[in-house]
C-alpha cells in the first residue's frame, strides 16, 4: 500500500512509493490480526506487509466497521489465543518428558 505524507513546506499529500494491496486482501490480512488470533508479525512474515501498514489497515477498517472494535471479542478469536497457549504448554511439557525419559533411560542401564 502506498503511504501518504504531508510535505510540511507545501501542505500537500505526498504519495510514497511502495508495493499496493488491492482492499481485499487488505481486509483478509485484517480478519487473520481480528479474527483469527495471528499477530502483526506473524501477518507480516506469511503476506509481506510490514505491521505498521497491517496495524493501519485494521485502523481504517474498524473506523470504517467492516471490522470488529477493539472492544468487541470474536469468540474464535479468544478460543484460538487459549488453544494456541495450551499448544505451547504442552509441547514444553513433553520436552521435559522426552528429557527425563531419557535420562532415566541412560542411569537404568
Amino acid at each position: 500500500m502506498a503511504r501518504r505524507y504531508t510535505d510540511r513546506q507545501k501542505g500537500e499529500s505526498v504519495m510514497a512509493k511502495g508495493k499496493s494491496y488491492n482492499r481485499e486482501f487488505q481486509l483478509q490480512t485484517c480478519r487473520l490480526v481480528v479474527e483469527q488470533g495471528y499477530t502483526l508479525k506473524e501477518a507480516s512474515e506469511r503476506l509481506g506487509p510490514c505491521t505498521w501498514t497491517i496495524r493501519e489497515w485494521i485502523r481504517k477498517y474498524r473506523a470504517k466497521g467492516e471490522l470488529p472494535g477493539v472492544d468487541q471479542v470474536v469468540p474464535e478469536a479468544e478460543e484460538l489465543k487459549r488453544l494456541r497457549k495450551e499448544v505451547k504448554q504442552l509441547q514444553l511439557e513433553n520436552e521435559i518428558l522426552k528429557k527425563a525419559a531419557a535420562y532415566f533411560a541412560k542411569n537404568s542401564q
